[in-house]
């Protein structure tokens, strides 16, 4: 399989991780990004938006250090662009309420 050429960035260097874990580039996969807040409530305002961009949300709290994280899950084909975009909107989202894009995760496909 050929290894397709990303950006040196940590987004680029999060996809070069999901080829060398086998993930198919091509096909939809699950990423959850992380929007970092600074409170339940914060946290609950973020879901509540992002939400209405269709991603599936959830907010949780850090049981070791206490913080506030906003979950949200998107279904898609895992491009450069498209996480880049999501990326974005979900900071300026966070950035609303205090909070910022703290980085995604795949476990793969669906």
């Amino acid at each position: 399989m050929k290894m397709a050429q990303f950006p040196d960035d940590e987004t680029g260097d999060a996809l070069r991780q999901f080829q060398e874990n086998g993930f198919d580039l091509s096909h939809i996969i699950r990423i959850d990004f992380f929007v970092a807040v600074p409170s339940e409530e914060a946290g609950e305002k973020v879901a509540n938006k992002a939400q209405q961009l269709g991603y599936e949300v959830s907010v949780e709290k850090d049981r070791v250090t206490g913080e506030w994280t906003c979950y949200c899950e998107k279904k898609m084909i895992p491009t450069y662009e498209e996480l880049i975009k999501s990326e974005n909107e979900l900071d300026k989202i966070g950035k609303q309420y205090g909070g910022y894009s703290d980085g995604f995760r795949s476990c793969g496909s669906i």
